[in-house]
């Protein structure tokens, strides 16, 4: 692996208060900022794959929609209240 030297400016009250913190947690502030870089990355890295795979449904939606492969709400609310009469059937009441 090899490495690099990340160094940008920051207060000293806040440097200091980061290493107090870090060594209570028995870190190093190093330890720490390379820990949070690696979550940014991994979090940004979800973002786009969410964002790409939310993508993706909408144009799958919106391509069902043109070309008239769509359920109409009257048939989606009269399922959905066969569900919940199901369920309401199955709920026995509390004595």
């Amino acid at each position: 692996m090899s490495e690099a030297t990340f160094t940008f400016r920051v207060e000293e009250s806040l440097k200091s208060a980061f290493a107090t913190a870090a060594k209570a947690q028995d870190r190093s502030s190093a330890q720490l900022l390379r820990d949070f870089m690696r979550d940014f990355v991994r979090q940004q890295k979800q973002a786009a794959e969410y964002d790409d795979w939310f993508r993706r449904q909408v144009e799958t939606g919106i391509a069902a929609a043109e070309t008239g492969d769509v359920v109409s709400a009257a048939d989606v609310e009269a399922h959905f209240e066969r569900r919940r009469e199901a369920t309401r059937q199955g709920l026995t009441p509390r004595k």
